[in-house]
């Protein structure tokens, strides 16, 4: 299904409205990538069959190349080693004056105390499948020293770079949800603001059986929630929530309460 200029701006504006999972180097001294968050009108040509993480970076593209102060020298750049694709270099580009090669993630993690030992370790995709030390072991073991590779060097080269003077940083976003019965959880390392809603077991939904419901496709999971959606009941809902739950899948959904308060939550299926 075609996405409208219109959806591409609220998935724009979403992510803009991100903020990355850590400040400066607190996590593992990974640096982040900083850039001005303002929003300009989409005018790029987005594939709307791109998975979320392709997507994603369509979007950074379009900052970078908005952005004076930044040269991008290459981005997507597969390695290769006897024809076959070893990894990928997300983007290479120069900031006041200084190379900077940038690996873009953007995540969606719940916060679940019964797995690991830390804040980090805590962090989980909605599907279990996934996880911020998973993330965190890829990016450190396999997609950053990539750059280092002597097949990255001739690439380099055909730039007229060379590894060791440029600088790596990651530009990871995150959306955290914490339990629906710890709405006030305060985070020690990584960023209290990336909190943006909440998680339920599929067992505690009778708890909403006032409220209003609108189940998200995975790319408006970026969006802000509005009010200007189709709302369904409680009874809609649960039937089509149980869809989901054969699956496995967890969605996320906007739940409005009688007072007009909107929250967004996961209903999870494990």
């Amino acid at each position: 299904m075609a996405l409208t200029t219109k959806q591409i701006q609220r998935h724009f504006d979403g992510f803009l409205q991100t903020p990355t999972l850590w400040e400066n180097n607190a996590v593992f001294e990974l640096n982040q990538f900083t850039i001005e968050q303002k929003s300009l009108p989409i005018n790029a040509l987005i594939d709307a069959k791109l998975r979320l993480g392709k997507y994603i970076e369509r979007f950074v593209s379009f900052q970078l190349q908005h952005e004076k102060s930044m040269q991008l020298l290459a981005e997507n750049t597969q390695i290769k080693k006897d024809k076959i694709t070893i990894g990928e270099i997300d983007y290479l580009l120069i900031k006041d004056e200084k190379p900077i090669h940038l690996e873009v993630i953007y995540k969606f993690y719940l916060y679940d105390a019964s797995v690991g030992n830390t804040e980090i370790g805590h962090l989980i995709g909605p599907n279990r499948k996934d996880s911020l030390v998973e993330k965190l072991d890829k990016l450190q073991y396999k997609q950053l020293p990539l750059l280092y590779s002597k097949e990255c060097e001739a690439y380099l080269k055909t730039l007229d770079l060379n590894a060791l003077e440029i600088e790596q940083q990651v530009y990871f976003k995150a959306q955290l949800f914490v339990p629906y019965v710890k709405k006030e959880m305060q985070l020690k390392t990584l960023n209290q603001n990336c909190i943006s809603g909440f998680y339920i077991y599929k067992y505690d939904i009778e708890q909403f059986l006032t409220c209003k419901f609108h189940i998200l496709t995975k790319k408006d999971w970026l969006i802000v929630p509005h009010p200007n959606v189709n709302w369904a009941n409680f009874n809609v809902f649960k039937h089509e929530l149980n869809t989901y739950f054969l699956r496995e899948f967890s969605p996320m959904v906007w739940v409005k309460h009688p007072s007009g308060e909107i929250e967004k939550l996961f209903f999870v299926w494990w």
